[in-house]
């Protein structure tokens, strides 16, 4: 009986040392929940009061009012559990629950550590972001001023009704908006690398700081190869147009007479025109491969290189295609109206044609042996079609061709 009356005094001791601390504990946790109710309810009350919510549509990230609302209804709940979490580690300290407590001290010490960090990573960034958009705008309404999309059209279109026409309001100052862009970019690689480093996250940072740094090492390259190919663009566009008057003056396009079909009425063709396109189209093709070799990209550098080592296989090709087109209407023409045949022209015509094809086609290296192959089998298949119906349906015609012939021969005999 003894025992039993220590035992329970004993834990009566016991709660009786302890209840104040439960008390702290209950208190503290009053506390909180009040403290906490209070922030949320103040934040909501005081972000929808100072018309956080028309920042929020303006700036894009809602799109009505009771999304903004709920985003900051969303804000005062964060807040709200906030308080809890710098509360719970001294209510769970109080009730002697270091195990839990401990950890989640030591979280509220990084996270309030980093704080500080995130905020000046969200200054620079603000700033950052701030100055870049200025600058865009300036840079824009610049180019807007000088009217850059004009002489832009000017340099590299040849079409003077499209010249003199007005762009539509969706199309005007297309040019002006992307050098704008860029210019934003540029502002804005830096100032991301800075705001990165700030917070000094280094398994998050240092790649993604590498990789602006090199975006950034690399923006000078690219504003080179930019320049370069737009000079290469209006330089090309001058030497095809002054190609094409220079062949314009000489006659060129006379020779479409050549290249129309008796009896037909075709469009003709502006030969002068053409030649210029294909070495304006050389010309850009030289000024491309060079601006990315500027870039100093292994990959890009190997497609330059490929492209400028099979560009001769192309213009060669190309010129046995125009003259295989040309030469073949030609010959085709002039064999109708000297025969009167003229399916007799249409044929040498295409025959000349489809050789010149499968000669560019074996030019250009294109499955060299499937190409021959075709050409042999089409030439073999047009031999045999020929010969059988000679000799099915032209029996009597050679017949009748070689009796003349002999009887001629014969006449020559006498006569001698």
């Amino acid at each position: 009986m003894n025992d039993f009356s220590n035992s329970v005094s004993t834990g009566f001791n016991s709660f009786m040392g302890f209840l104040p601390t439960l008390l702290g504990a209950i208190a503290l946790l009053v506390v909180a929940w009040i403290l906490a109710v209070l922030v949320r309810k103040a934040a909501q009350k005081g972000l929808k009061a100072a018309g956080f919510g028309r920042l929020l549509r303006k700036w894009g990230l809602t799109n009505s009012d009771e999304q903004a609302n709920s985003t900051i209804d969303s804000i005062g709940k964060v807040l709200y559990y906030l308080v809890w979490l710098i509360f719970l580690p001294g209510i769970l300290g109080m009730l002697g629950l270091n195990a839990i407590s401990t950890p989640i001290t030591n979280m509220l010490n990084s996270v309030l550590t980093f704080l500080p960090k995130l905020f000046a990573a969200a200054v620079i960034l603000a700033i950052g972001i701030f100055v870049g958009r200025f600058v865009k705008n300036l840079v824009y309404n610049l180019l807007i001023t000088v009217n850059i999309d004009k002489w832009i059209s000017k340099m590299t279109s040849s079409d003077a009704a499209t010249q003199e026409a007005a762009p539509s309001q969706n199309q005007k100052m297309t040019i002006a908006k992307v050098l704008a862009n860029v210019v934003y970019i540029i502002i804005l690689v830096p100032v991301i690398t800075v705001a990165l480093e700030t917070l000094q996250i280094r398994s998050i940072a240092e790649p993604i700081i590498m990789v602006l740094n090199q975006v950034l090492a690399a923006i000078p390259n690219i504003i080179v190869a930019v320049i370069l190919i737009g000079v290469g663009v209006i330089l090309a566009k001058f030497v095809g147009d002054l190609i094409t008057g220079l062949l314009q003056g000489t006659g060129i396009n006379k020779l479409n007479k050549y290249l129309r079909t008796p009896g037909k009425v075709s469009s003709s063709m502006d030969l002068a025109n053409v030649i210029g396109q294909v070495i304006q189209a050389v010309l850009i093709v030289f000024f491309v491969v060079e601006a990315l070799n500027v870039l100093n990209l292994e990959v890009l550098n190997t497609i330059g290189q490929a492209v400028i080592a099979y560009l001769p296989l192309v213009i060669s090709a190309l010129l046995i295609l125009g003259i295989g087109i040309i030469g073949g209407t030609i010959l085709g023409n002039f064999i109708s109206q000297t025969t009167g045949s003229r399916m007799s022209g249409n044929i040498v015509k295409y025959i000349l044609i489809v050789m010149s094809v499968f000669m560019g086609l074996d030019q250009l290296k294109f499955a060299t042996s499937i190409v021959n192959f075709a050409f042999l089998l089409i030439l073999g298949g047009l031999s045999v079609a020929f010969a059988i119906s000679f000799g099915i349906g032209g029996r009597e015609f050679s017949k009748r061709q070689l009796e003349r012939l002999e009887t001629k021969m014969e006449k020559e005999e006498k006569t001698k």
